[in-house]
């Protein structure tokens, strides 16, 4: 997950690097350009003359903000680039004395209300969720989907069934035999007291006022014009692994980088669904057998491509890894131009597994 961390005055400083701590100096942290003699010269810092230009930017670049300062400051600022909120990256706002901790945008699918939970309860704050299925204790299919990696589909149908659920509506969960990882969705399901009802083939037509949560694969979601109504399909988003690795590295390595990355995000490696690296590697025997292995696509992107990623994100790049190949980012520029113009989560930033560098990211 790319963290952007923000703060304008000095007690605002001093929480912001409490929070980047608590997540184990993961994160970007951006402060105004006062407060550069104030902060340790050890910390890497990006300094802004103006909060409105460094927002913007970041509102495309991270898929978390998390924001020491008064809410209104927030709002204004990101206002105009909302969108959706099954885009939209989460919005944390702390006050400077660390009291409270809001989940200001994108609570469920972007993971905002329960990454403010999270650092509340580190640094002792108190967590202010204003979701209503959240408030009211009730499961919302959306926070479910989060959780689990799915997509939800109709985004018309997420307040349709979250409405009923607020009106003590009960809801009928469907899981797809056909789906691939559905051992995997059955039992996240269970972990949230769900039991799923399996089915195989065409699942017959809604009954009159039944609402339903179906766990499907995209190409078995109807056309808009056939969507069932009071229907929310969810669908397994795919789990891209950029790879980077030496000359050389023999397959059973790559495996078992790739496995242990997965791991790491709590999934098995068959649930990769596409591998992408640099051209550069497009003959290395280890990753291509790699591919063959897990029967599963490898796309290579020219340097020019993977520049463009880490320029548009601003991703961290090595400098061994520039001089060498030209572009100092394999790993999670090549998971992101695999994304495409639709972007992506990131699961698992760059990570460095022997000889092998992976990154894992979750297609939006």
């Amino acid at each position: 997950m790319r963290t952007a961390l923000f703060a304008l005055t000095q007690g605002g400083v001093r929480l912001a690097l409490r929070l980047h701590d608590a997540e184990g100096g993961k994160g970007t942290l951006f402060f105004p350009e006062r407060m550069r003699e104030q902060v340790p010269a050890e910390r890497k810092v990006q300094y802004f003359v103006r909060l409105a230009d460094v927002m913007q930017d970041a509102f495309g670049r991270y898929d978390t903000l998390v924001c020491v300062m008064a809410t209104g400051i927030v709002v204004r600022m990101i206002a105009p680039y909302i969108n959706s909120k099954l885009y939209d990256p989460a919005v944390l706002v702390f006050d400077e004395q660390g009291r409270h901790g809001i989940s200001l945008l994108s609570g469920h699918v972007g993971g905002a209300n329960e990454y403010t939970q999270r650092l509340c309860a580190v640094i002792g704050a108190d967590p202010v969720i204003t979701t209503a299925t959240d408030v009211t204790g009730v499961r919302a299919p959306d926070a479910i989907a989060a959780r689990l990696a799915l997509r939800p589909e109709p985004k018309v149908a997420i307040q349709v069934l979250n409405s009923a659920l607020l009106e003590g509506k009960w809801l009928d969960y469907f899981l797809d035999r056909a789906v691939a990882q559905h051992e995997f969705y059955e039992a996240g399901l269970c972990g949230e007291g769900i039991s799923a009802a399996p089915f195989e083939g065409i699942l017959p037509p809604p009954e009159e006022a039944q609402y339903r949560v179906v766990v499907t694969a995209a190409e078995r979601v109807p056309d808009a014009s056939e969507m069932p109504m009071r229907t929310l399909y969810l669908v397994p988003r795919r789990l891209i692994a950029g790879v980077g690795c030496r000359a050389g590295v023999p397959e059973e390595e790559i495996m078992r980088a790739l496995t242990e990355a997965c791991a790491q995000i709590g999934r098995d490696v068959s649930a990769i669904s596409v591998i992408a690296s640099t051209e550069v590697k497009r003959n290395e025997p280890g990753l291509l057998a790699a591919a063959r292995t897990l029967n599963r696509e490898i796309i290579f992107y020219a340097r020019e491509e993977l520049a463009q990623m880490v320029e548009q994100y601003g991703l961290k790049e090595s400098n061994f890894v520039k001089q060498t190949i030209g572009v100092g980012n394999v790993s999670e520029a090549a998971a992101l131009c695999a994304a495409g113009k639709s972007g992506g989560r990131m699961a698992l930033g760059r990570t460095v597994l022997g000889k092998v560098t992976v990154a894992l990211l979750w297609e939006k």
